[in-house]
């Protein structure tokens, strides 16, 4: 068997090697390096794929920068979100001068628990920032009822969960990151379609936000050497809109590939004492950028897989609210008892689109020994005293 590993980026470029290949080459020969129509070609394919229009931008992080700033949030402003997030999520809020305001997250999705947001809203709330976590969605359809009633902006961190659906109660069905009023994304390499560098894309229904979206992210310019607003400077480079551009040829068929390993995991982990599989949300798919159990001996576990050759990954071990940087929130320890439990329990298993069947087989039955050894090892301590 080979190699298991976490997130196998160089055993999927080899699947489309030559044409990434290529893609790269037809740049440098271009001497394009910087704001070239493959940017542009990029943008419009996956805009045509989600069903919005599509800006793409330096990473995820300047993304949701890029956002607050289209939108208009002025210091003081308050921003809805949750605490078991990466740090990106409400780093880019604080140093705008706006204010996070925490929520609890869902105990089975890792999403924010929406049953909490509207005691949360204030005068001074401006906007929602749902996070979708590891490949599901927030419950957007209440999200959208409550921005609806408050006059909110919806802004959508949809980094993990490129391709997944939010599913209305009419049966309607629309990419994540284009249901709410902005979509945020990051092209980190082991996203579901990832750059071989950063990468991020701001996303926008309406015409006119995204000419605002696309001004911010090329330093406020309307036409060359003029500029109507203050901007930043976050661009897509061409060489990972060339590579982007190939990828999403199979992004489809690499979310089945995941889709198909999770199945596996969930079939073969079900009904384990001490574990919870991911559970399924009725208002969203699934596309597992993370595979994550919590379990009740997270960290011996971690141990027991690493010792087996089998890399985990912790996402995430302290939730935002304990986190030193972000104490001057006046959040405490016991506030977000969830998000707490998460910091202890979770573990993502390897999760790619390269997954083999006998790797899949050798994990779920390293995990299933560990919790028969534990099993074993307490009967008998317990037939000994």
């Amino acid at each position: 068997m080979q190699t298991i590993h976490f997130s196998d980026l160089y055993g999927q470029y080899l699947t489309m090697k030559d044409e990434i290949d290529e893609a790269i080459q037809d740049v440098i020969r271009s001497a394009q390096f910087v704001k070239s129509k493959k940017v542009a070609e990029f943008e419009e394919k996956l805009g045509a794929y989600l069903g919005t229009n599509v800006i793409a931008c330096g990473n995820g992080t300047d993304a949701l920068q890029i956002a607050f700033m289209a939108l208009g949030l002025k210091p003081g402003d308050e921003v809805i979100t949750s605490p078991f997030t990466f740090v990106a999520t409400v780093e880019t809020a604080v140093l705008m001068g706006l204010k996070p305001v925490f929520i609890d997250v869902d105990p089975d999705t890792f999403n924010i628990d929406v049953s909490q947001i509207e005691n949360a809203i204030s005068a001074k709330t401006k906007a929602i920032l749902p996070v979708h976590l590891f490949g599901q969605c927030a419950n957007m359809e209440e999200i959208l009822r409550l921005s609806e009633k408050y006059g909110l902006w919806v802004i959508e961190d949809a980094c993990q969960a490129l391709g997944t659906e939010s599913v209305f109660s009419n049966g309607a069905r629309q990419k994540t990151g284009t249901v709410g009023n902005v979509g945020c994304n990051s092209f980190f390499p082991s996203k579901n379609l990832g750059a071989f560098g950063d990468g991020g894309a701001v996303y926008a229904n309406d015409e006119q936000l995204a000419t605002v979206i696309r001004s911010i992210a090329n330093h406020g310019m309307k036409a060359k050497y003029e500029y109507e607003r203050i901007g930043v400077n976050s661009r897509l480079d061409s060489i990972q809109a060339a590579i982007l551009e190939v990828k999403l040829k199979y992004l489809e068929k690499h979310l089945v590939a995941r889709q198909k390993a999770a199945a596996y995991y969930d079939e073969h982990l079900a009904g384990i004492d001490g574990l919870k599989t991911p559970v399924p949300a009725n208002y969203s798919t699934h596309t597992f950028h993370q595979y994550t159990l919590q379990a009740d001996r997270r960290d011996d576990l971690q141990e027991f897989l690493n010792n087996k050759g089998i890399p985990t990954m912790v996402y995430y071990p302290k939730p935002l609210h304990l986190q030193e940087a972000y104490r001057f929130l006046d959040y405490r320890n016991g506030d977000f008892p969830v998000s707490e439990k998460m910091g202890k329990t979770v573990l993502s298993l390897p999760m790619h689109t390269e997954l083999e069947m006998g790797q899949l087989e050798y994990i779920v039955r390293s995990v299933k020994e560990f919790y028969g050894f534990s099993l074993s090892r307490k009967a008998a301590k317990s037939n000994l005293s």
